[in-house]
């Protein structure tokens, strides 16, 4: 029953769970929109504010002044490696932290980042390490419990099944063909861990089995992404006729254009209609990876496929050094640069994924609205999960990120500051309350 019948004729409900957001910037597609916000910790959903007030007579329990800050959609990393100390494709040894224990430390940290979902990734590894690994990462949101932290959406297996001679730093000794189809993955992976623990998988098209693996795959309700590959343009265009959506990492770990021959990147040329849809296409926007002009090339190709990704490593979040990896070698950190110590070769990133968005938004002339979008509602299409991840529409998880945009100099243009992290319509964090408890 209401408690209360105001002056106006509303109804206030008190301990509803409601939080009103005003005074703020809404990402609404490609507009940046003034415009009030309603959520509930309740149901950890969006709602509608015109609805709750004048339908159902609810007020909030707080309003949120925001002073003019943009409020969007929580960021999604669709290629996590690992954070702060602690790498997905290492399982723990005896006497250790249990694995989900340093599963859950991420999270609590990561979400802090404002990367409210992801898709925690394993490298190319032994199989007993997937099937002991996939069941702490399967898709965590069933709990819905915001004091976890980032939420898993599903595991990312970026390999065994890739080419020796765009391996990276994957170890070599440990890559297989999928050359027995599904019957491949199941032995690698484990049968029961292909239903539910795997979001997506990356694989080399051209590897024997694997047109008939992507189809099935598909078929399973599995994404399937094309990467660490030697693929020619026809043989990455079939792949995505047999179900393949995603390249991963663009330009990293694959033949480079060729005017004769474009190879993967020759997908992005296509028209849809030939293609049934052009691919979502991962891109690493550290500075090092790729150079500021590749990334700009890859946009104004196909701007509604491009997903930032960090392609973190569990250096991220560490002092700089020397670290041993999970392969023997050994990983030097300067930066936010990784390094195999061995051979200088590139060894993944340690960029937060709100300064991919911020390098983005410098490098391209993009919008804030659309360098958002390819850390929210483009990985969240891609994955499926348009209508509940990575937007700010009613029914809409209420996972979100409140940015300061500040410029940081003229040589480095603006830069996204996190400010405030909503889970599931619960605050997580705050950067002020934050510097005044340290």
């Amino acid at each position: 029953m209401p408690s209360a019948v105001p002056a106006n004729g509303f109804f206030h409900r008190h301990g509803t769970g409601v939080t009103k957001f005003t005074n703020c910037f809404l990402v609404r597609g490609d507009d940046l929109v003034q415009e009030d916000l309603w959520v509930s910790s309740v149901s950890g959903k969006i709602l509608n504010g015109q609805e709750m007030l004048y339908g159902e007579r609810v007020a909030p329990d707080s309003i949120v002044d925001l002073g003019g800050k943009i409020l969007s959609p929580g960021l999604i990393d669709l290629q996590l490696n690992g954070a702060f100390g602690f790498d997905f494709s290492v399982v723990s040894e005896d006497g250790a932290m249990p694995y989900g224990k340093r599963v859950q430390q991420v999270n609590k940290k990561l979400v802090r980042t404002g990367v409210t979902s992801y898709t925690p990734t394993l490298t190319s590894q032994l199989s007993e390490v997937y099937q002991k690994a996939l069941p702490f990462l399967a898709p965590s949101g069933a709990t819905r419990d915001a004091a976890m932290g980032s939420e898993s959406l599903g595991a990312h297996c970026e390999g065994p099944f890739i080419n020796p001679n765009k391996n990276g730093i994957h170890k070599e000794a440990v890559l297989q063909s999928p050359t027995h189809g599904l019957s491949s993955l199941a032995s690698c992976y484990g049968a029961a861990n292909l239903t539910s623990p795997i979001k997506y998988i990356t694989l080399a098209p051209e590897l024997p089995g694997a047109l008939d693996t992507i189809r099935n795959l598909t078929a399973l309700g599995l994404t399937v992404s094309i990467g660490h590959s030697e693929a020619s343009y026809e043989e990455a265009r079939s792949s995505m006729q047999a179900g393949a959506t995603m390249i991963t990492h663009l330009f990293n770990a694959m033949e480079p254009m060729h005017h004769r021959n474009p190879g993967i990147f020759g997908l992005l040329g296509q028209t849809s209609s030939s293609l049934h849809r052009k691919p979502y296409f991962g891109i690493i926007a550290d500075g090092i990876h790729l150079h500021h002009t590749t990334v700009k090339i890859a946009w104004n190709a196909h701007p509604d496929g491009l997903i930032l990704v960090t392609d973190a490593m569990a250096l991220a979040g560490m002092p700089d050094g020397t670290y041993d990896w999970t392969n023997g070698s050994r990983i030097v950190k300067n930066g936010n640069v990784l390094t195999l110590e061995e051979n200088g070769k590139i060894a993944g990133s340690s960029i937060q994924l709100v300064d991919c968005v911020s390098n983005f938004l410098n490098w391209t002339g993009a919008s804030v609205p659309e360098a958002l979008k390819a850390v929210t509602e483009t990985p969240a299409k891609m994955l499926g999960l348009v209508d509940v991840k990575g937007s700010l529409r009613e029914g809409a998880d209420a996972d979100l990120v409140v940015l300061d945009l500040q410029e940081s100099g003229v040589s480095k243009g603006k830069k996204f500051c996190v400010e405030q992290v909503w889970k599931f319509g619960e605050k997580v964090f705050d950067k002020e309350e934050d510097g005044k408890q340290a």
